[in-house]
């Protein structure tokens, strides 16, 4: 057999697959405590018993190409694609528009997939960085310098994972200007818009340029992973090219997905499931915010805006995987390294999965942290 070409795993995530159901009490996802089916259903389970279990649209159902349209103002069910997830839709992305040679500039820290997917193409990739000094806000003269003529593709995440930072409407704009001068597409992950804990819903992407790619989903911002339901938004040319695409991949998303999709995104149904994601983030925010202060020799943190994250940076330590499989073997805890979203030093810990068990499994994270200040 002829020799693969070399190809990089995406850490993060093979770190969750490898110990995410094997240990005691996991906050490595990047949710919230998901939503029962029942719950989303509201107690009423008749609608699946007659639904067809055969292909559905490709492209998306249209009712649920209808609610994710209404979610954009100006956007046409034409211009929507559905996915598996936003993880292909992010693919898709990439796929279409970054190829060998190109540079790509991709926001850090963040969730490394669409840097992982530019480099195993053969891109180039260079950092558009949050500065932590500056509150985890970006830095526009990096932006001016990463964001060359000629640049391919920009991706931005807002609100972002691992930081929780929301990008302001002038902090868009100017990612907007930056891409349109140079010719490249900007590509917005926008996957946690409707987790924000303080203020308004932060501001999208979409509508600020004809070459903007808008990627949503349903699995962090209202709590149904499990559905794998995301999807693009974009010109009708691209989002039709994505489509071609979306028929090797994956042929269509799972119709029993998309019609509890339609369901969730139902204004009433959809302002209800984000009130409780809120509600258990905000709670969960609390409960870390407390534990960093009780430990200000062991960790500090910027308060996010949104998500159900924090990024405690480790003032006893640097290398973020070796704490965090400290964490995992000595204390059953799994947290995520935080070098695997480009931010060394520091661990991902979800606040919000488990509320009960939550301040416990952070105590056990400070008793490891302690001893391996000591040791």
């Amino acid at each position: 057999m002829t020799t693969p070409p070399p190809f990089a795993a995406f850490d993060l995530e093979r770190w969750q697959s490898d110990w995410e159901q094997r240990v005691e009490v996991n906050l490595a996802d990047s949710g919230v405590d998901p939503v029962p089916l029942g719950a989303l259903l509201d107690g009423d389970l008749g609608p699946l018993a007659g639904h067809p279990l055969h292909y559905p649209e490709v492209n998306g159902t249209q009712r649920l190409r209808e609610r994710i349209a209404a979610l954009h103002p100006g956007c046409r069910p034409e211009q929507v694609l559905v996915t598996v997830g936003a993880a292909e839709a992010n693919s898709l992305v990439v796929q279409l528009l970054a190829g060998a040679g190109d540079r790509v500039a991709v926001m850090t820290p963040g969730y490394q997939q669409v840097r992982g997917l530019a480099a195993n193409a053969g891109a180039h990739v260079v950092d558009l960085p949050l500065r932590q000094e500056q509150g985890w806000r970006p830095d526009l003269d990096a932006l001016a310098d990463a964001v060359r003529p000629g640049t391919a593709l920009v991706s931005v995440n807002t609100p972002n994972n691992p930081t929780g930072t929301v990008l302001t409407d002038a902090e868009l704009d100017d990612v907007v200007a930056a891409a349109e001068r140079s010719g490249a597409w900007l590509h917005s992950d926008e996957v946690y818009r409707g987790s924000e804990l303080d203020g308004p819903e932060a501001p999208s992407a979409w509508g600020r340029s004809d070459r903007v790619l808008v990627v949503g989903s349903l699995s962090k911002a209202y709590g149904l992973s499990g559905l794998r339901v995301g999807w693009v938004v974009g010109p009708q040319d691209a989002v039709e090219a994505l489509w071609r695409r979306h028929e090797y991949a994956a042929i269509a998303t799972a119709s029993l997905s998309m019609l509890l999709a339609e369901r969730a995104l139902e204004p009433a149904t959809r302002s209800r499931l984000l009130d409780r994601q809120r509600t258990l983030a905000r709670a969960g925010r609390r409960t870390l915010l407390d534990w960093v202060a009780a430990h200000p020799d062991l960790v500090e943190l910027d308060p996010p805006a949104a998500t159900a994250l924090g990024l405690p940076r480790l003032l006893r330590q640097t290398d973020s995987v070796a704490v965090a499989t400290a964490i995992r073997e000595r204390a059953g805890v799994l947290v995520c390294p935080g070098a695997y979203l480009g931010a060394e030093g520091h661990l991902r810990l979800s606040h919000a999965l488990d509320p009960a068990r939550t301040a416990a499994a952070l105590d056990r994270v400070a008793d490891v942290l302690t001893a391996l200040g000591a040791a």
